[in-house]
């Protein structure tokens, strides 16, 4: 990047930040503005390949709740970073009213702010909202009309599992316009439901059209079976060079 100019004037120079350790953590939440109320975590797996190696990618499977976030850490985030950030938006005039997407790390110091999402994030929303209870178009109602403080949101006490079937070379160069076979024709998956990323329809049949493909998902009991029943379907579901991770889930499991 700095010798060779890979990314030319942009690269030129470098900030030096702290090197944070510990678990990552994404938790979604609704505000209103005033009041934020966070949505059940979860856990991406960003690397393109097994045991976290390989090339960064925009994510290769989620699973729900994350098992890291302890009741100690959501109270922890609640005081010191969910509130404190609705406020600080107040204070300036610049109430947020949505979806705001906090990327935690949970290190041996406590939790830190990674990073800001004013959206749902992909794909943590593939297994967050599966577990919602609570009609979506209700708190919907309640953000935009800031009653948030009276609804009561209700999850499930289920887990969740999303496993990202990706273009062989994907995050890198990859190639589109290869015939997915094992979906219905509503394009699904009999075991699982099948959020599409990177496809396209022609003449009644599916082909790929992107890096991220599919989210092949499914809830369960607990988080063993939700994997089961993902990667049972994951199995079905076929196109040439396809590439999807074997391990999601894995450091969640340990973790359990």
């Amino acid at each position: 990047m700095l010798l060779d100019g890979k990314f030319g004037k942009s690269g030129s120079e470098i900030v030096i930040e702290e090197f944070m350790t510990g678990p990552e953590v994404t938790v979604l939440a609704f505000t209103d503005g005033k009041t934020v109320k966070p949505m059940i975590s979860s856990m991406d797996h960003k690397r393109a390949n097994d045991n976290d190696e390989g090339l960064n990618t925009g994510g290769m499977g989620t699973i729900a709740p994350n098992p890291c976030y302890t009741d100690a850490f959501k109270a922890e985030c609640m005081e010191k970073i969910f509130k404190p950030t609705i406020a600080a938006m107040q204070a300036e005039g610049r109430p947020f009213k949505g979806c705001l997407y906090f990327g935690l790390m949970l290190t041996p110091n406590g939790a830190k702010v990674v990073e800001y999402n004013c959206r749902f994030g992909d794909p943590e929303t593939q297994v967050v909202l599966p577990l919602l209870e609570t009609d979506l178009v209700d708190i919907m109602e309640a953000v935009w009309e800031e009653k948030l403080d009276q609804l009561d949101i209700k999850w499930s006490d289920k887990s969740c599992a999303c496993v990202v079937i990706a273009s062989g070379g994907y995050p890198e160069k990859y190639v589109t316009g290869k015939e997915i076979s094992g979906l219905d024709e509503k394009g699904q998956s009999p075991l699982a439901y099948v959020y599409h990323a990177g496809t396209k329809l022609e003449n009644g049949k599916y082909y790929t059209a992107g890096g991220r493909v599919l989210g092949v998902t499914a809830t369960g009991k607990d988080l063993r079976e939700a994997l089961d029943k993902a990667y049972k379907a994951v199995d079905t579901i076929t196109f040439e060079n396809a590439h999807y991770r074997k391990d999601i889930g894995q450091r969640a499991l340990k973790a359990l």
